[in-house]
């Protein structure tokens, strides 16, 4: 870490690596480095990623909510972890830092950040890494490409909303129910009538609401940015929101990025199709926890997926479209003593390693 001061400002110098992990985009910090500034992270990472600017001009910030993320991992002291990580979501038109929901694309680039920072021990084809989600609780399997005990990013596996190919990563999902509201269903019923829509309140790798498109006067397979600035919809998605996170047990979420919500319509290239909202704008492409949430809540029957679906989904892969394509979960069920699982394969890639330069006033740095 460098650190100094000119014109009034202190600029703080961290190694950061930025990474692709699945469909989003982010820097990923050694907790240790972070420590190591003395600096809030709070202040920080505001400061480093650009905001409050929506463009994000003065830091390293892509100007959206899936390109304005951190990773903050560390060595982990749980038993049966590898690495511990915090997912910190900065928005981008303010200095609000929310570490409610954790992300399952920024997951995807935890394994081989990992071992790129030597926290981690290549083996010879691949590397399981086990992790540690501090945000949720939940404990997730990362099995990353390492031919010969070496990292490789290259590969012929493709996910949609990504040009190219990439190493296939595997992360496998474990003790993902409850992590916000300490149960799968928080209202204690698997549909609630919130202001005459029907929904299904859900806390599944994340914390999210699903309904119907149709109860909101639209198809399901609008183009996010035809849905993210039709403010009538969104005002009512928000309305929606907000009593049934009361219900939920979580208060008043003005400003706070949990419960997202979902909404689904018959798909055409899969089993459902789905419009992820986080929650101020529709996801152009698809959340990995929302997957999971929405292929958990297709296990039962008598949720709005499963009613939507006709039968129940207990074993074996859904397959989700989103706008971009579609990405598969496959769902197991372990019984009573295990409960579920939840595997996904997706693709991370290295964008830069290095110093992150991050200027901020002397008062904000104290």
């Amino acid at each position: 870490m460098i650190n100094a001061c000119l014109e009034g400002r202190e600029t703080i110098a961290m190694r950061a690596m930025m990474m692709r992990g699945g469909t989003s985009k982010g820097i990923y910090l050694l907790k240790s480095d972070l420590d190591e500034t003395g600096v809030d992270p709070d202040v920080l990472l505001p400061a480093m990623m650009g905001s409050p600017d929506h463009r994000q001009i003065d830091g390293v910030g892509g100007g959206s909510s899936t390109t304005s993320k951190v990773a903050i991992v560390s060595l982990s002291t749980r038993p049966g972890c590898d690495i511990d990580f915090l997912f910190a979501q900065v928005d981008v038109t303010s200095i609000r830092v929310d570490r409610g929901p954790t992300c399952g694309n920024m997951l995807t680039g935890v394994g081989p950040f990992a071992i790129e920072r030597g926290l981690v021990a290549p083996t010879d084809g691949r590397t399981v890494i086990r992790v540690h989600l501090v945000n949720t609780g939940a404990n997730v399997e990362v099995s990353v490409n390492t031919p010969g005990g070496q990292l490789t990013y290259l590969g012929d596996w493709e996910i949609s909303g990504v040009p190219g190919t990439a190493a296939p990563i595997d992360v496998v999902f474990r003790d993902f129910c409850g992590g916000s509201t300490g149960t799968l269903f928080p209202t204690g019923n698997s549909i609630d009538d919130i202001g005459g829509v029907m929904i299904t309140a859900i806390d599944a790798g994340v914390c999210a609401i699903i309904a119907d498109a149709a109860s909101f006067g639209i198809a399901g397979d609008e183009a996010p940015q035809h849905l993210s600035s039709n403010r009538g919809l969104m005002e009512r998605i928000e309305s929606v929101r907000l009593r049934a996170a009361v219900a939920m047990g979580l208060g008043d979420v003005t400003g706070r990025v949990l419960p997202k919500v979902i909404l689904i319509a018959k798909s055409h290239r899969g089993d459902v199709q789905s419009r992820y909202f986080v929650p101020t704008s529709c996801h152009p492409t698809h959340a990995v926890g929302g997957a999971i949430c929405l292929a958990t809540a297709a296990t039962f029957d008598d949720t709005v997926v499963g009613k939507s679906l006709g039968r129940p989904f207990t074993d074996g892969r859904i397959v989700i479209e989103h706008p971009a394509g579609t990405m598969d979960v496959e769902v197991t069920d372990h019984g009573a003593d295990r409960g579920l699982s939840a595997a996904v394969r997706s693709t991370a890639r290295k964008l830069f390693d290095g110093l992150v330069f991050t200027g901020m006033s002397q008062r904000s740095a104290a």
